[in-house]
C-alpha cells in the first residue's frame, strides 16, 4: 500500500507501520544524480558566456 501525500488521508497504514519516506522508496542512484546536478546549477557562469548574454540582451532593446 503506497503512503497517502500529506492532507490526504490516514496517518499511516493500517498495519502501524509507518508509511515510507522518500529516501527509502527513491533508487540508490538517485542521491549521486541530485549532487551532480546540485554541482551544475551551483557554478558560476564563465565570463565568456555572461558578456554574449550581455550583447544579446542589448541588442534586443536596440
Amino acid at each position: 500500500m503506497l503512503p497517502h501525500p500529506k492532507g490526504q488521508g490516514g496517518s499511516g497504514s493500517p498495519s502501524g507501520i509507518p508509511p515510507l519516506t522518500r529516501k527509502e522508496v527513491e533508487p540508490g542512484w538517485a542521491a549521486g544524480l541530485r549532487a551532480l546536478y546540485n554541482t551544475v546549477v551551483d557554478e558560476p557562469i564563465p565570463d565568456s558566456f555572461d558578456d554574449i548574454l550581455k550583447k544579446l540582451d542589448e541588442s534586443d532593446d536596440g
